[in-house]
């Protein structure tokens, strides 16, 4: 049964993030789409110059406050954070009428999460993590395929184009690249979007302040919110 369209609570709630979960989740349940944690993820470089792309949310960590999400750190988004560390990113659910936006600092993963994810994917994936330079510019569809079967050649693995696809994942020992890992995105703005009747849409919006601390983290202020005219 799909969701019913609520607006935003009233009081606004003291933390959004939370709620921001709870929608995150509930896309997924309900699998409204069929990449329901997809999210817009905008970045710029040094000159400022805004990029945007599609990349997937793995999860939204309400405490401490981040959202997680893998990546190449040599791709353009991965340059880009690397010269200028924040991030903006929007989640737009049409079947549940809801628009989430958070913006914040984005530092890497600890190298521990990244490499547990990293063994969770499949080998194939795996392998095209080292086969591919992401965003670097390629001659041909036949060579970035020739890629990626050198790349299984240099593990030992089996040709990854005419290997059978087993109903069990074979256990092939892949290392993580050190140029693939997860990225955190440490929220200071939350907007909450609800659709409402003629264009009357429910929208919040909440900021805090970040201060940088020990190993990728960060203490943070108390949050502050207001309710905005759609």
């Amino acid at each position: 049964m799909r969701t019913l369209i609520q607006n935003l609570p009233d009081p606004l709630p003291l933390d959004p993030l939370p709620l921001a979960a709870t929608w995150l989740r509930q896309a997924w349940d309900e699998q409204v789409q069929p990449n329901p944690n997809a999210m817009v993820l905008a970045t710029a470089g040094e000159a400022g110059r805004l990029s945007a792309r599609v990349v997937l949310c793995k999860e939204i960590v309400p405490d401490p406050g981040y959202l997680l999400f893998y990546t190449n750190y040599e791709s353009r988004k991965g340059r880009e954070l690397a010269a200028n560390p924040r991030a903006a990113a929007v989640f737009h659910w049409d079947d549940l009428h809801r628009q989430l936006r958070v913006e914040g600092q984005v530092v890497h993963s600890p190298a521990s999460e990244s490499d547990d994810y990293f063994a969770s994917r499949s080998w194939r994936s795996r392998l095209g993590a080292w086969a591919s330079r992401q965003t670097e510019p390629v001659g041909s569809r036949q060579a970035l395929l020739a890629q990626l079967k050198e790349a299984a050649a240099r593990f030992g693995l089996p040709d990854p184009l005419t290997a059978p696809d087993d109903d069990e994942e074979p256990d092939f020992h892949l290392p993580r690249p050190p140029h693939w890992g997860g990225c955190r995105l440490w929220i200071d703005a939350v907007e909450l979007w609800v659709e409402g009747e003629h264009r009357l849409h429910d929208r919040a919006r909440w900021t805090r302040e970040l201060a940088a601390g020990p190993d990728g983290t960060f203490r943070r202020g108390p949050w502050h919110h207001a309710r905005l005219q759609p």
